[in-house]
């Protein structure tokens, strides 16, 4: 559970004697080991327990970077396996040979050895030169070691060593790393990896692991009562204990969440000295999927940002927002006029704007990013007036929005209103008497129907079977029907934008057909719940392929993924990436097709039959990539995080680092393509060949796009399924032509 640490905690890591030694700047460089002893268990409680426990007035724990800055940089493969063969290192500012093995101690450390550096040298040669590429450091920067100094900088081939001459010289140093956790489910903070930022009043107690330093369960907004709008976090005078998640939001099927669960979490690799806005880094702010009824930004979203902000020096931010009912009710003619959870988010960016500057971000330079419910909450929020006003966001990552639906005979399905905003009514009218008459709150005026819901328990509502998910025309958070991409205009945010979608996001959202069916209609029809008419359309216009593999459902569902991800997804995410280019709605317009993906959103089982990730066969205990499977919803997100675990065969490793930098290219300033400089740099062998053999990405520029097919090597292509979008009756120029 989160507690307060007494100040003995503290005088044992930063020692009285050594008190002076913070107010000099240190970097922090780690690097992989394994220890099975450091694992943490978090441990999630309820946030109004959490927020009481999280503040102390007993003591006031020394400021780490009162008068320093901290950089952590670490040579990172993104092979987990891997870890254990690296060793990292904690740079602390110029000082002289005198004062360098007692700041090392006053943080736990030791100054590092001449022969640890040359049994590590190409990390070392590479972590040190990127410092003086990127200008945080001087170039061919000397740096204090154990018995000598050290060399190396953006133009060095190697490491060169020396005795350090003059006692009054003074010297960055470089310091032993000794977190060794190196994921997010396996991090926890400990006395020896505890440090101290202050921000906005408040001192924030976070830690190290081996990739970052990490501030978890974060206060962003005051706690709101139900189905009130949350406002910025003004607690003052607080020390805040941000090593251990906050509480989940409530939703259906946990248990263990709250409603007091406004919390985020930051990874990031820089902290600056107080009160300093000098090198601050690009972040990217991650939102959760979920259909808006379940998720969370904890270690187990996959969103987690420790490997950017050790691999592509960037500064990660995850969320929790409100969900269902509690995040989404919406009632004509009252206060409640829905969209909690998407106000929630933009509190978040609020906070962002105004703290995240002392956890090293730049503000200015705040990429959001989401997948599913997320594409939609970065979908809104792109238009939302708040947003826009503020300056709260840089560009935007929709991954896999979904939208369309109106085809085929149906006048929407499931990813509709994810693109087109119900009014309240709207929403009102599918998630609103339902929900008060099945939970008993029958009373005659609708005041006293309001008042019963609001005695509701929490998780009673939550898992009810009618719940209200829809994003609405509030008139304040979201206050368009749609996102205006058609033209030029104020309502829309003028950034970067990367669309795109997964080869078969569709078959998250199939029915598999039973067994008994006959011809491909039947399984079509069961697939996606149409008509038989409308099934023979599909299947005489050519355009979905039937394979025959001997197995009729497993066939008929390939042909009914495929539809319902060019109808649900892909043909409304071109249509909007086209139009926004076209009009410059969009700063500019990129385009994906994510063709290597592992696992996802799998409700129809598929992966027990390998058709997930890939059969297993001798030599692919986690599935053969190079064979046959869905890519399903959801499946991306471990290549775009750099968080892929188990890697399946060694060009997933390559994919895995190529995609993620593009990823991270983006985010550092709005263009996929990384710098080959920096690569080179950097060391980032396998992403520069890959860079090389898939060739530039560029931005939407006509009705081809181009697009990128995500995969190793990446190669460009055109908008996929132009001829089927068209069928679908969403042509690419949709919007412009006045689409709803």
């Amino acid at each position: 559970m989160m507690h307060a640490f007494p100040l003995d905690k503290y005088l044992g890591f930063f020692a009285p004697s050594w008190l002076s030694v913070l107010a000099l700047s240190f970097t922090i460089f780690s690097v992989p080991h394994a220890d099975p002893n450091d694992m943490g268990i978090t441990t999630k409680i309820a946030a109004a327990a959490a927020l009481a426990l999280s503040s102390t007035t007993l003591a006031t724990p020394v400021v780490s970077n009162h008068g320093t800055s901290l950089t952590l940089i670490y040579q990172n493969n993104l092979n987990t396996t891997d870890d254990a063969n690296h060793i990292g290192a904690i740079v602390l500012d110029p000082m002289s040979p005198a004062a360098g093995a007692g700041a090392c101690a006053a943080i736990g450390e030791s100054l590092l050895t001449q022969a640890s550096i040359e049994s590590h040298s190409n990390d070392f040669l590479h972590s040190l030169s990127y410092l003086s590429f990127a200008g945080y450091q001087s170039h061919n920067q000397q740096y204090q070691i154990q018995g000598g100094a050290v060399t190396a900088g953006e133009s060095a081939r190697r490491l060169n060593f020396a005795q350090v001459k003059g006692s009054h010289k003074t010297l960055p140093v470089l310091c032993t790393q000794s977190s060794t956790a190196n994921t997010a489910t396996t991090s926890n903070a400990t006395a020896s990896n505890q440090l101290t930022v202050s921000s906005g009043g408040n001192n924030y107690v976070g830690f190290r692991n081996q990739k970052s330093f990490r501030f978890n369960g974060i206060p962003y907004a005051n706690p709101p009562a139900r189905f009130e709008y949350s406002t910025l976090y003004n607690g003052t005078g607080e020390t805040l204990q941000a090593t251990e998640y906050g509480s989940d939001c409530v939703q259906i099927y946990r248990t263990t969440g709250g409603e007091q669960c406004l919390f985020l979490n930051i990874q990031t690799p820089y902290l600056p000295k107080a009160g300093s806005k000098k090198d601050l880094r690009p972040v990217l702010f991650s939102i959760h999927g979920g259909g808006f009824t379940g998720g969370d930004g904890g270690a187990t979203s996959g969103q987690d940002s420790g490997n950017f902000a050790s691999r592509e020096d960037i500064v990660g931010v995850e969320i929790n927002y409100r969900l269902s009912t509690l995040g989404f009710l919406a009632i004509p003619g009252t206060d409640i006029k829905g969209n909690f959870g998407i106000g929630d988010q933009v509190v978040a960016l609020e906070w962002v704007k105004k703290n995240i500057a002392q956890f090293g971000g730049d503000p200015n330079r705040v990429t959001i990013i989401g997948g599913s419910a997320g594409a939609g909450s970065v979908r809104a929020l792109l238009g939302s007036p708040r947003v826009i006003q503020e300056n709260l966001i840089a560009g935007a990552i929709p991954q896999s929005n979904l939208g369309g639906g109106r085809t085929l005979g149906l006048d929407g399905d499931y990813g509709t209103t994810y693109s087109s905003y119900y009014t309240v009514n709207e929403s009102y009218a599918v998630a609103g008497q339902q929900i008060f008459r099945g939970l008993g709150c029958n009373q005659t005026t609708l005041d006293a129907q309001i008042s019963c819901l609001k005695t509701v328990p929490a998780q009673t509502i939550q898992d009810y079977t009618t719940v209200a998910r829809y994003v609405v025309q509030d008139g304040s958070i979201v206050n368009t029907q749609q996102l205006i991409v058609s033209e030029r205009n104020s309502s829309t945010a003028h950034v970067p934008v990367m669309f795109g979608t997964t080869t078969g996001d569709g078959a998250s959202f199939s029915n598999f057909p039973p067994a008994n069916i006959s011809t491909l209609s039947e399984g079509i029809q069961a697939s996606l719940g149409i008509t038989a008419e409308y099934a023979q359309l599909a299947i005489s216009s050519g355009l979905f392929p039937f394979y025959d593999s001997g197995n009729l459902t497993l066939d008929a569902f390939n042909v009914s993924q495929r539809i319902a991800t060019d109808k649900t997804f892909r043909c409304i995410d071109e249509a909007t990436v086209y139009a926004g280019a076209t009009s410059h709605a969009f700063k500019t317009a990129y385009y994906y097709n994510f063709d290597r993906t592992y696992g996802g959103y799998d409700p129809n089982n598929l992966d027990a039959s390998g058709l997930a990730s890939g059969p297993v066969t001798p030599g692919y205990p986690d599935g053969n990539p190079n064979l046959p499977y869905f890519r399903l919803h959801g499946a991306d997100v471990g290549f775009t995080y750099g968080n892929l675990d188990p890697l399946r065969n060694a060009d997933d490793l390559k994919a895995l680092q190529l995609i993620s930098g593009y990823f991270a290219a983006f985010t550092r300033s709005g263009n996929p393509n990384p710098s080959m400089k920096y690569l080179q740099v950097r060391g980032y062998t396998n992403t520069s060949q890959g860079v090389q053999q898939s060739g530039p990405w560029l931005p939407v520029r006509g009705a081809n796009g181009p697009a990128k097919n995500l995969d190793w090597p990446a190669k460009s292509i055109g908008f996929p399924d132009l001829k089927q979008c068209t069928f679908l009756n969403y042509t690419l120029s949709y919007y412009l032509d006045g689409g709803l």
